[in-house]
């Protein structure tokens, strides 16, 4: 279940125990209602996922800081613009360190890696934040702590090879735009990867949080109930996929409109980088085969 979100951008929603959220005001199709920027502590304020290069929206991170207080950190789940993109801007103002997984190359999978470098015309790149460079990486695992907070940095790429969540130690968990509440994520070779993803919320699920807050939309309250329906999903695109190769090999593109007849047409560019994505996972799984080699153009068909 996500709690209603009725959030304005600009505005500051206080979520309890020392933690805050501002909307940045870019709604779009793939952001909902626009992405959401953190505030974590008091005093000395982590922000996570700066946002936008939008200067409303620093106007008002700056604005949401209290007397006496400044940012100390800057973290980012993952380097696509609407997340990143801000973070230089505040690091200069601030002098407060970025911190991320590293660049947006970082933590692709072997897979996506080797393909990636066979076929140029693979495209993806939708979003993605080329030029951000962190002062400081985090490993999986990395623990931060500041007068009044703590997060673990966990690894979770899928959506992005680079993406982070951030455990907050009491039950909360930071999940950027692994788990959303409004929408399934965007998984797009070769940044995101299928098999990446579902192993990152299987992650999640062991961690048995009480409450995920996402890089767009509200709270969700039933973070197993959430994951449980993800990972079903993936399955059942899966199985859409592996159905609409009975009839016979197929490209990418002639697969969308039938794996995705749920979907607007305005949407199936974007549909067709998450069907690449279970179209790559299943040859990695020896269940389907491309021809005459893996890539963007191949053939997909059964051994």
């Amino acid at each position: 279940m996500t709690a209603p979100f009725t959030a304005r951008p600009g505005e500051v929603t206080d979520l309890g125990r020392g933690l805050r959220r501002i909307l940045a005001p870019n709604p779009s199709a793939f952001t909902g209602p626009g992405t959401n920027t953190y505030l974590l502590g008091r005093g000395a304020v982590a922000v996570i996922d700066p946002g936008p290069d939008l200067a409303p929206h620093q106007e008002a991170i700056l604005a949401a800081l209290g007397p006496g207080e400044h940012i100390s950190h800057i973290l980012v789940t993952h380097a696509h613009g609407d997340h990143s993109a801000l973070a230089p801007a505040l690091a200069r103002h601030s002098g407060a360190p970025v911190l991320a997984f590293g660049d947006s190359r970082a933590g692709r999978s072997a897979v996506m890696q080797d393909l990636l470098s066979r076929d140029q015309s693979l495209g993806g790149g939708e979003g993605v934040d080329h030029d951000f460079a962190p002062d400081q990486t985090l490993a999986d695992g990395a623990r931060l702590t500041g007068a009044d907070w703590q997060v673990e940095a966990l690894w979770t790429p899928g959506h992005m090879g680079n993406h982070l969540s951030f455990d907050l130690g009491d039950g909360r968990l930071l999940t950027g735009d692994l788990v959303m509440g409004w929408s399934s994520s965007i998984v797009s070779p070769p940044d995101g990867d299928i098999g990446d993803f579902m192993a990152s919320c299987q992650r999640l699920a062991a961690r048995r949080a009480r409450q995920l807050l996402p890089g767009h939309g509200g709270p969700i309250e039933d973070p197993a109930a959430r994951l449980d329906w993800l990972i079903r999903h993936r399955k059942s695109r899966e199985a859409a996929v592996l159905a609409a190769l009975e009839a016979g090999p197929a490209t990418a593109d002639a697969l969308v409109a039938r794996v995705y007849d749920d979907i607007a047409p305005a949407l199936h560019p974007a549909a067709r980088r998450n069907l690449l994505a279970h179209l790559i996972e299943l040859v990695a799984q020896g269940r389907i085969e491309a021809r005459p080699a893996l890539g963007s153009k191949a053939l997909f068909g059964f051994p």
